[in-house]
């Protein structure tokens, strides 16, 4: 078969702009790693170590933009992780750095947000969420920020929060002839931090990617616990893959930590407190460095340990059910991140990249005539695109243990990439299926993988 009888054609990407970005040469969408994708459903962020270039390909007058953030000379800052923030009518994109740092940037290249997370680089961000299912007792929305043996975890109502207050006090500043006048170390940080949980997660050793995959029961000895707890995955150097029970800590009041630990103390303790706040008062009022967050409890559940064996990359299923982790041997091992054991493995795959899918396999529905009928959640059954650059196809799995449903030949110099999950989309009718876009780098042609089987 064909091609084009498996990828329908969007558009194409080619422009001047991407030039900056090493556009031109040979392979240049997969060979560069610090270059960073991420797909919206019509817009594309592509970056560098110090750029980012914003375009569309459905139509050729959409404005393109090119971002330059703000980053620090001293440290030899540069951007590590990219992604998109879309709320509703809000889409804005969100930037991880080679500090630990997060910038919020609008689609006019405004700096809207930015705040130091933790020391160390910003390996990746995932933005996902969970509906309420007999498993989940509620829903949640997240961002993940993973890091070096880190995992900080943002909640998507705070964000969205932070964004609608900025977009309407823009609105309200356009209107004003006198604009306020903002001091520069509150640029970028003008309404208050985004709180957000941290968690150390390398008891077994430094990771290379990780995941929040979704709430948790709570151990045995807490079943009254009013926490919420979370389950992480982490893939590394040491251990291929680790699992751990991350818990919020809210019962973990400030001052009953101090308590505890200045008793002995207790006047001696308050005295030097009390010649802190007096200094600090006579200092000048100039913005302090911001000090690091302390970690929550994270609580080792298992790891799975295979020397030479190193796990690379981590794919989340939309429920966060699956995990599809590659290795530095050339195997792809299916997760069941519920029950924590591996359920599939693939072979002969080196350097392959994985994304989760919908494919239409309700054979009513892909032949109804009628115009009106649109295929539900139930008409589609979850597969695995794996993309393996070596062989120069892309492979469809039915999970989770289905057949291989479609093989699909590619050009040298493709990449598979997905649209970011979109805040609010849990509760928003018609059912939007899982699909997986194909980039060719090299023609600047994007398309679609089909989702109907023939």
């Amino acid at each position: 078969m064909s091609k084009r009888s498996h990828t329908s054609e969007l558009g194409c990407i080619a422009c001047e702009e991407l030039g900056e970005l090493g556009a031109g040469k040979e392979g240049w969408l997969v060979h560069n790693p610090n270059l960073l994708c991420a797909l919206d459903t019509h817009s594309l962020a592509l970056a560098n170590r110090s750029v980012i270039v914003i375009l569309g390909w459905s139509d050729s007058d959409t404005p393109r933009l090119k971002i330059r953030p703000d980053l620090s000379p001293i440290e030899p800052e540069f951007i590590t992780a990219i992604e998109w923030l879309v709320f509703d009518e809000i889409r804005v994109i969100v930037i991880g750095t080679s500090c630990g740092y997060l910038l919020l940037y609008s689609l006019a290249g405004e700096l809207i947000h930015k705040q130091f997370i933790h020391s160390g680089r910003v390996i990746k961000l995932r933005v996902r969420g969970t509906n309420r299912d007999l498993i989940q007792e509620t829903s949640s929305e997240e961002v993940c920020v993973v890091m070096p043996g880190v995992i900080a975890r943002i909640d998507g109502n705070e964000i969205q929060n932070k964004l609608q207050q900025w977009f309407q006090d823009k609105s309200s500043r356009f209107w004003d002839k006198k604009p306020r006048k903002q001091d520069s170390d509150d640029f970028g940080n003008s309404y208050g931090r985004l709180p957000y949980q941290l968690w150390n997660v390398s008891k077994n050793g430094t990771c290379n990617d990780a995941a929040i995959c979704g709430i948790m029961p709570p151990p045995l000895i807490e079943l009254q616990s009013s926490q919420r707890y979370y389950c992480a995955v982490t893939v590394g150097v040491d251990a291929v893959i680790s699992a751990f029970r991350l818990s919020e800590d809210k019962s973990r009041s400030l001052v009953g930590a101090i308590l505890s630990k200045v008793v002995p103390a207790t006047f001696s303790t308050i005295a030097s407190f009390s010649k802190m706040i007096w200094r600090s008062e006579q200092t000048s009022p100039r913005k302090s460095d911001v000090k690091p967050q302390p970690f929550a409890r994270a609580s080792p559940l298992t790891s799975l340990n295979d020397f030479p064996r190193k796990g690379e990359k981590l794919t989340l299923s939309p429920s966060g059910t699956l995990a599809a982790v590659t290795d530095s041997l050339g195997r792809i091992l299916l997760l069941d991140t519920q029950a924590l054991v591996v359920v599939r493995l693939w072979k002969g795959y080196r350097d392959a990249s994985c994304l989760f899918m919908e494919m239409l396999v309700n054979r009513d529905a892909a032949t109804s005539s009628s115009s009106y009928y649109e295929p539900v959640k139930s008409d589609y059954c979850l597969c695995l695109a794996i993309h393996a650059p070596r062989k120069g196809i892309i492979e469809i799995w039915q999970m989770r243990t289905g057949p291989r449903l479609r093989t699909i030949h590619c050009a040298k110099g493709s990449k598979m990439l997905q649209p970011t999950y979109r805040f609010g989309s849990l509760i928003a009718p018609p059912y939007v299926p899982l699909e997986v876009f194909l980039l060719n780098g090299d023609s600047g042609q994007i398309s679609v993988l089909n989702r109907t089987l023939g």
